[in-house]
């Protein structure tokens, strides 16, 4: 009897942190899909969360500037930067291919403050910026060392952008698995990482991210709040290696969506992978902002 209402009081614990509708919703959307996906959501106020491949690996592509402007602005927090300093950016930094406004600008090189590197790398996902900064952090190992430092384990920032662009393989050395992305988010939006000023300044750069529009926010009102940060490969021979978006959205009850989907290896078109990713927001959108 007492093994019974043992069971009995943490069994509605398990249904609380998974529920089966939704996780069912989101395994038959990805399931429509081949490629490989992998989800990890959670509502911030409740606890609710759902997963699906979430222990696998991803090839990150630009989501992993998310963890590298959070290095930023916890070196600036130590003094050690500021967001006012000025760094040069040399033509040889530049990316050649992938996007980078400051390329297109300013081919030959410019000056910038750190404010305005973290605003092309988040806002406008520049390759260019996101180098910039690896390089003053003091390389990818010491960026590495500090996300794991603060607990996120299952996350690998190996690589620069000039050296992803050469090689369409080595993108897969910047990896993490879609729960630590989620948990980056978790810890990143209760401000365990950064002080509040700065927690708002990366949130304004995602809400104001330009890429992956047809995403997380691609099936929402056009008036939903969606902080994110995508990140996307280049297609080579018909096969696309990531499409990618992470980030916080707040639903029509003022709750917090923490989300991360991951989509690899596919043949599929644009449309239908970022329209797999639009429908399991939607569908967690329609679930849990009532």
């Amino acid at each position: 009897m007492k093994r019974f209402l043992y069971l009995l009081l943490f069994l509605p614990l398990y249904t609380f942190s998974q529920p089966q509708s939704i996780r069912q919703q989101v395994i038959k959307i990805a399931s429509g899909i081949k490629a490989q996906v992998g989800v990890s959501a959670m509502i911030v106020e409740t606890g609710d969360t759902v997963n699906y491949h979430a222990g696998d690996k991803f090839p990150m592509q630009s989501v992993y500037k998310l963890p590298i402007a959070i290095a930023v602005l916890h070196q600036v927090e130590l003094g050690r930067l500021s967001l006012n300093q000025k760094v040069k950016v040399s033509p040889a930094e530049i990316i050649p291919v992938g996007v980078s406004p400051i390329r297109d600008h300013y081919p030959h090189g410019v000056t910038l403050s750190i404010l305005e590197l973290l605003r092309y790398n988040i806002s406008d996902s520049d390759g260019s910026a996101c180098d910039v900064l690896i390089r003053i952090l003091g390389g990818c190992q010491k960026i590495n060392q500090y996300i794991h430092g603060v607990g996120i384990r299952d996350i690998a920032i190996s690589t620069t952008e000039m050296v992803q662009v050469s090689d369409d393989w080595v993108q897969y050395r910047n990896w993490v698995k879609p729960e630590a992305m989620l948990l980056l988010l978790k810890k990143f939006y209760a401000g365990l990482l950064l002080n509040r000023s700065h927690n708002e300044l990366l949130l304004n750069l995602m809400i104001k991210s330009g890429p992956g529009a047809k995403r997380l926010k691609g099936m929402l009102p056009a008036q939903a709040v969606v902080a994110h940060k995508p990140g996307s490969s280049g297609t080579h021979y018909g096969l696309t290696r990531a499409t990618n978006d992470v980030g916080i959205v707040t639903l029509p009850n003022n709750k917090h969506l923490l989300i991360a989907i991951f989509i690899a290896d596919t043949y599929a078109d644009t449309e239908e992978r970022e329209g797999v990713i639009a429908q399991i927001t939607k569908t967690a959108w329609d679930t849990w902002g009532k």
